[in-house]
Formats: structure tokens, C-alpha cells, sequence
């Protein structure tokens, strides 16, 4: 998560990278753009706002040296002589499309830029960003034709939207340099993360707090819902959310006794679940961390608590409110009509 209030734009290049694998080849700019000023302050904005949301951090990575990643490398190059930028930028395009190894990969345009004053966990410093424009829009463009106006369909790049894009920051921790990445076009996972930046996420309670609640997500849905069912499902997650906002830090034996209680059937079940997930998924689930708010209050958004009957009608339960199923609701089978029911309690509707 950065702030951009200082932000500005001291080096930029258009690129455009082919697809190896379809023969669409390179196209590169031999000098860097000088903006006028309505287009810079439009291109500021454009390309560092979506960074003001992510949370996430990433950094680089290599089986052997971390020296030899390509875009640390690169941008490494950039950060200590800024005379350099145009000709690392296009071994950047380059990289970028040694990675196009299917007819999915979409070719684009490839933006580089040079920022300054970009704040990052209250250190002001530089970052490159790095992006790639893959979709373009229509729009219309009016021109003068034999003393008329006339109309035409053009295509542009949105201002409201960036397809792929990461920023390298010039800061290290015990881990190494900070990157942050967006994606919004998901038809390779492997494509911008892993292939082209070669980038794993920071072992911070950020990280920690998303996995576990990710891992609960997924038990949720495949053991506690097709075990007993859609309403223990919703009690589940909703207990989960509470006892995350109830404590700073999560110890999961402490979880799991809050969770389950006596239930021991539940708990074997939640301990083989976490071996199979962190198998699955190629990470470590922590046994205790501190929780990250940013990251909970993020993922309790995306947390889905309806319960959807066959008879066109939905529960929603509150997530906020954990004991209010168990309280207010109660399932039942009625042996007249041959159908489930849930009975639902309350004092006022709205």
C-alpha cells in the first residue's frame, strides 16, 4: 500500500511486446516520452492509484541466487544509474516476452516508468513500474470532412482500469527488495508472477493472516458444508471472522477450541484439512501470528453467508453476528409436506 500525494514521473517509455509463441514480435521507442501536461496529470493517477489498495507485498525470488533474477537485476541497474533506463527497459519488454510461451498471451503495450517521492510505510523513495496495457476500448473520435463533421470508432487505452502492472520499490527488508502487483486479467496465473517478475509473497502477518482465513474459506466449503451442511458452514466462517476480530494475535489450538469446542471430530478433521491445504497450495500455515486488520477486513468482504433454497428464496446470515444463527435459527424436517425447513425467530422485521 503506497500514498502518492508526492509522487511524480521523472523517466517514461512505450514499449510494445509480441508473442514468441504467435511470431508477433517486438516494437521498441529509442527515447523516453517528454509529457505535456494534461497527459501527465492523467498518467500519474492512471498508473499509481491501483497500488493505494494492495496489501500484499511480494519479493524476489530465484532457485539459486537472488541476484539473478532478471527484473531485480534490472531495476537494480536503473536505481543506481538512471542513464541506463531506456536500454534496461527494452531487456525488460524482452524478458516479458520470453515468457509468451501460449497463443493466450495477449500482446500490448509495455509502459516503464521511473517515480519519485513515492511513500511506502512512511519512507519516501523511488520505485519503477512496470506495466502492461493488453486491452483497449472504443471511442469516438470526432474529425472535419468537406466542411461537416463526421464521426469515427478509434481504439485507446482506459484510464480506468490497469490490466497488469507491478511497482519495485527502492527499499529492502530481511527479505530483499518490496513489490507490490496487480492483475486483473487472470488467463495465466503463472504468466506475471511467477514467469515474468519471479516473485513470492513476504513472510508478514499480511500474508499469514490471508492464507489462514483462506484456508478456513476452502474448509468451509469442502468438509464443514458437505459434512453438515449449509447452515454450519455459515456459523463457521461467521465464528471465524469474530474470533479474528476478537484477538490481536491467532494461536490455532486456541482457534480450534473456540471453534469446535468438544467436538474432536471437527478438530482431527480441521488439523488434516491444513496438512492437505498447505500440500495443495505450496505454503506454511502459521500456528500463531498477529493478525493483519487491512487484510481481515478486506477478505470479510468476500466472505459469502447466504443460504440459497431450491424453493427461490435466501438466508442471508450477518457475519458480524456469529451466534445469531444458532439463537434465532432452527432446521427441521416437516414429515406432511416431505421438505426441509429452517424456522426463523425475530421481533420486528424492516
Amino acid at each position: 500500500m503506497i500514498k502518492r500525494n508526492r509522487a511524480a514521473i521523472s523517466k517514461f517509455i512505450i514499449h510494445k511486446v509480441g508473442n514468441k509463441f504467435n511470431s508477433a514480435k517486438n516494437i521498441f521507442s529509442e527515447n523516453a516520452i517528454t509529457f505535456d501536461e494534461d497527459s501527465y496529470h492523467l498518467m500519474v493517477p492512471f498508473l499509481l492509484k491501483p497500488f493505494g489498495n494492495v496489501i500484499e507485498s511480494f519479493r524476489f525470488n530465484h532457485h539459486a541466487n537472488i541476484e539473478l533474477n532478471e527484473i531485480n537485476n534490472y531495476t537494480s541497474q536503473i536505481f543506481s544509474d538512471e542513464t541506463t533506463f531506456v536500454e534496461v527497459s527494452k531487456h525488460i519488454v524482452n524478458h516479458l516476452f520470453e515468457q509468451s510461451n501460449s497463443a493466450q498471451i495477449k500482446i500490448g503495450d509495455v509502459i516503464v516508468a521511473l517515480f519519485e517521492d513515492v511513500e511506502y510505510k512512511e519512507i519516501i523513495t523511488q520505485a519503477i513500474g512496470i506495466f502492461k496495457i493488453e486491452n483497449k476500448i472504443d471511442f469516438f473520435q470526432t474529425y472535419m470532412d468537406s466542411n461537416s463533421l463526421d464521426v469515427a470508432v478509434q481504439k485507446g487505452i482506459s484510464t480506468k482500469k490497469l490490466d497488469k502492472g507491478c511497482l519495485i520499490i527502492n527499499t529492502t527488508d530481511a527479505e530483499g527488495k518490496v513489490v507490490l502487483s496487480i492483475d486483473t486479467n487472470n488467463y495465466d496465473a503463472q504468466y506475471w508472477i511467477k514467469n515474468f517478475l519471479n516473485v513470492k509473497y513476504a513472510d508478514d502477518n499480511n500474508h499469514h493472516t490471508q492464507n489462514y482465513i483462506e484456508m478456513c474459506k476452502d474448509f468451509s466449503d469442502e468438509v464443514i458444508k458437505e459434512d453438515f451442511g449449509v447452515h454450519e458452514k455459515s456459523k463457521f466462517l461467521a465464528k471465524t471472522v469474530d474470533f479474528f476480530k476478537e484477538n490481536e494475535s491467532i494461536n490455532i489450538n486456541d482457534f480450534k477450541e473456540a471453534l469446535f469446542e468438544d467436538d474432536n471430530e471437527k478438530k482431527e478433521k480441521f488439523d488434516d484439512y491444513k496438512k492437505q491445504f498447505e500440500t495443495l497450495n505450496d505454503v506454511l500455515i502459521r500456528n500463531q501470528f498477529a493478525v493483519s486488520d487491512v487484510v481481515l477486513k478486506k477478505q470479510k468482504q468476500k466472505i459469502k453467508t447466504e443460504i440459497k433454497l431450491d424453493t427461490n428464496i435466501q438466508i442471508k446470515l450477518d457475519i458480524d453476528a456469529p451466534e445469531a444463527a444458532s439463537e434465532y435459527l432452527e432446521k427441521g424436517y416437516d414429515e406432511e409436506k416431505k421438505m426441509k425447513f429452517y424456522k426463523v425467530y425475530y421481533n420486528e422485521e424492516d
